[in-house]
């Protein structure tokens, strides 16, 4: 008996699964061909096999050439595996295509790591005033996740519900996370997503900027056209203003 438990065939466990969330504006392949190709500027491993869930909202009631459009995120290294905001009447076509039809809560604080890259147009998630005390409140003290080791190449950190503080580098081709605010207390050359499930109010700090890519509540920059002029040996401040991230240095006024 002991022998056959050890051995289950299948086991179940509860895993967290982090997905970009591609929002369409067109229904277009070329379109979003062209898109996809401006936003990664010919960078081979843009996107290294992210799983996307596909947000078809703004353009429901268009046909979609759903063969066509999932080969071309596949040959730029996104697996669709979702689709969002879908009409009930397509829902059979969709999972005949082996996806899913993911339900979006209508809770404005939810716990979902979904990144958001917007074709081709980008859309900031409305914030009323009245929820925004409420955000507040609900992550005001919540702990953080404390990494001690350097973040390598292929790894991915996601700290799912709170902050998430690094005390050794994050190298390039490694990837962090974080619902709330990313603390990086050496050089930053990975990726850097905060804000994962929409908190606007994040920020990512860095003891040194040399990253591939930042993120917060799914607005990203990437640095191509290389980094912005800062004085040396500061810390550097990301945040988000309106529709756009702004990189500064914390060097004090004084």
């Amino acid at each position: 008996m002991q022998n056959s438990l050890a051995h289950k065939p299948i086991e179940i466990k509860i895993s967290t699964v982090v997905a970009v969330a591609v929002l369409l504006h067109d229904a277009t392949i070329a379109v979003l061909e062209v898109a996809l190709k401006e936003m990664t500027a010919g960078t081979p491993d843009f996107f290294d096999d992210e799983f996307a869930i596909v947000d078809v909202e703004t353009i429901s009631q268009q046909a979609l050439d759903w063969t066509a459009l999932i080969a071309l995120f596949k040959s730029h290294g996104l697996t669709v595996v979702a689709v969002r905001n879908a009409q009930e009447d397509d829902y059979a076509t969709i999972r005949a295509h082996g996806l899913s039809i993911d339900v979006v809560s209508k809770s404005r604080i939810e716990i979902a790591a979904t990144p958001e890259v917007e074709l081709p147009a980008p859309v900031i998630p409305a914030t009323t005033p009245a929820a925004a005390p409420s955000q507040q409140i609900a992550t005001k003290h919540i702990p953080a996740m404390v990494v001690d080791t350097p973040v390598r190449a292929g790894q991915r950190i996601y700290a799912r519900g709170c902050d998430l503080i690094i005390t050794a580098a994050v190298n390039n081709g490694a990837e962090v996370i974080a619902d709330g605010s990313i603390h990086i207390y050496a050089p930053l050359r990975g990726r850097a997503l905060a804000g994962a499930s929409g908190n606007t109010e994040a920020r990512i700090y860095a003891l040194t900027l040399e990253a591939e890519l930042v993120s917060i509540a799914g607005i990203y920059r990437t640095f191509e056209n290389g980094f912005p002029a800062l004085p040396a040996q500061y810390p550097v401040q990301i945040k988000l203003i309106g529709d756009s991230i702004e990189v500064s240095s914390m060097k004090s006024a004084a």
